[in-house]
């Protein structure tokens, strides 16, 4: 697998919904707001002579509901606002820091090991 330098990464999450998947959506909306108006002025003639103040409610809600509902079925593509954006840049790599100065170097177990296996060992 080789390395791209300088390639766009894509955000899967800021990835739209599908265009199929808005229609279904916007249908779905659309059917469920006339279901309701059609069950309100249903309502709304058999309360007439039982229940006139419900009944024109039901009447106002059956006659508003048609424009609301075409209002939302023609509401554009959502967007995702909650997302930063829609590329990544590639990661940075840091930078090394200069090394250090040479000084004394303090001797630990690495300097015993080192001198234990480059001196014979001392008898006493």
């Amino acid at each position: 697998m080789r390395k791209q330098s300088g390639a766009e990464v894509f955000r899967i999450t800021g990835a739209r919904q599908g265009l199929a998947d808005d229609v279904r959506g916007r249908q779905r909306r659309y059917v469920i707001s006339m279901s309701v108006r059609t069950l309100s002025v249903i309502l709304a003639a058999v309360l007439w002579n039982i229940e006139k103040p419900v009944a024109i409610v039901a009447l106002a809600l059956g006659a508003l509901l048609p424009y609301v509902a075409v209002v939302i079925a023609n509401a554009g593509r959502e967007n995702a606002p909650s997302l930063p954006s829609t590329f990544v840049p590639p990661p940075t790599r840091p930078m090394l820091g200069a090394a250090p100065a040479a000084g004394p170097a303090e001797p630990g177990p690495a300097a015993d090991r080192v001198r234990s296996a480059a001196d014979p060992p001392e008898h006493s």
